[in-house]
């Protein structure tokens, strides 16, 4: 099959998606004899090929100058290049004018396009309307995003989805084509291992410290105020004790400079890309802390556990399936103080002992390999199915080219 990824969601130092569509590219090459197609928004207009895998980048102008997020707004070249392709299955990654896009060329090409719902961005992203307006607003808006997405993610032949809990949720709101498709760990090279001492040094983190770890984007929707006031709060009551250390990059990273002066303990890298290096980060941590409420699956939370590194955030989450253990002490409110007991409650539990439990867990549930050999049934259905595609949420007949 010729199976074609098309996102706004990518960037050079992107994180969840581009972590999906990495991993996803590895099976491919692995154990499959398929073909890869990923269109997404670039500096440039170019086509490179590595094998199989074909990635096809649209010239598009910059968001921001931190996550190197940019918008795809050439659409009629996307549609150029899908006609060109002729994939056998697309699939959009993000909601909004691109995936409207998708859908129209896949009734054109009598081909079956799924949309994966990474993020539920009425909670994400609209958290600041909700916040300063009132109820009427509040009701309206949210309203207005659901309808939304109802008409958008109905259209698909599936609605991937990766938790049972967000599942269920857009059923009831009428995306009934909606199915869990949970996301996996590599678990090659997130497993145990003695605790990083040297990369501690290398970092200047003192020998005794009680190291904490954040590794996401750094933006409003990931709670990081929340974080750093909750750091700020844990320096203030045990001065010398906790070191964060920050992986990751965003618009958030201006606040950064402020916490390291009062603290004295915060240590930040721009961005990993490697999965090798990253898991050494995780090894060395003695706790993960993810303050994110908006989560639909929360990979990094899986990654940490799946090296031995328990994980503490806030309870209430679509996240909180995949914490294995300790949930009971993540902390029961969106505030700096409870996040921080959160943590003094976890630091005092034997982390070495719960971090092997979880690891267990991890490496037993979660793999990309059962990813993809349960995506790869829905794709091959969707290809083989003669008749009767559901789009827009009606039932007709189309008549496959041959």
């Amino acid at each position: 099959m010729k199976i074609c990824d098309l996102t706004q969601f990518y960037s050079p130092v992107s994180g969840g998606v581009k972590r999906y569509i990495t991993e996803k590219r590895r099976y491919i090459e692995r154990h499959t004899t398929d073909e890869h197609y990923l269109i997404v928004p670039g500096e440039t207009t170019r086509h490179s090929t590595e094998g199989r895998l074909h990635t096809l980048t649209v010239q598009s102008p910059r968001l921001d100058r931190t996550s190197r997020y940019r918008l795809l707004l050439n659409t009629r070249l996307v549609r150029d290049f899908l006609d060109d392709i002729r994939p056998d299955v697309i699939e959009s990654g993000d909601p909004y004018h691109l995936a409207w896009s998708a859908q129209r060329a896949g009734r054109e090409l009598h081909i079956p396009v799924f949309g994966f719902y990474h993020s539920h961005f009425p909670e994400a992203y609209l958290r600041t309307v909700l916040k300063y307006g009132g109820s009427w607003l509040r009701d309206a808006v949210m309203a207005y995003a659901q309808d939304y997405i109802v008409k958008l993610y109905s259209q698909f032949h599936h609605t991937l989805v990766p938790s049972d809990h967000l599942r269920d949720l857009l059923i009831r709101w009428g995306v009934d084509n909606a199915v869990t498709l949970k996301l996996g760990v590599d678990i090659e090279k997130f497993c145990p291992g003695p605790s990083d001492t040297e990369l501690r040094k290398q970092l200047g983190i003192p020998a005794d410290a009680f190291v904490l770890l954040y590794v996401g984007r750094l933006s409003g929707e990931k709670n990081i105020p929340v974080l750093l006031n909750a750091f700020r709060h844990l320096n203030e009551k045990h001065p010398g004790k906790f070191h964060l250390v920050i992986i990751g990059d965003g618009p958030l990273r201006r606040l950064l400079p402020d916490v390291r002066h009062e603290t004295n303990a915060l240590t930040w890298r721009h961005y990993l890309n490697d999965n090798a290096a990253l898991a050494r980060y995780y090894r060395m941590a003695n706790l993960f802390v993810h303050p994110g409420v908006c989560e639909t699956f929360g990979l990094v939370v899986l990654e940490a556990q799946a090296c031995g590194c328990p994980a503490v955030g806030i309870r209430g989450s679509y996240m909180d399936a995949n914490v294995m253990i300790g949930l009971d002490q993540w902390a029961d409110k969106n505030e700096p103080i409870a996040l921080a007991d959160a943590i003094v409650r976890m630091s005092r539990l034997d982390l070495p002992t719960l971090g092997k439990q979880a690891s267990v867990a991890v490496h037993d549930k979660f793999s990309w390999t059962r990813v993809f050999r349960e995506q790869w049934a829905y794709y091959t259905a969707a290809h083989e199915q003669d008749a009767h595609p559901v789009y827009y949420g009606k039932s007709f007949t189309l008549s496959a080219p041959r």
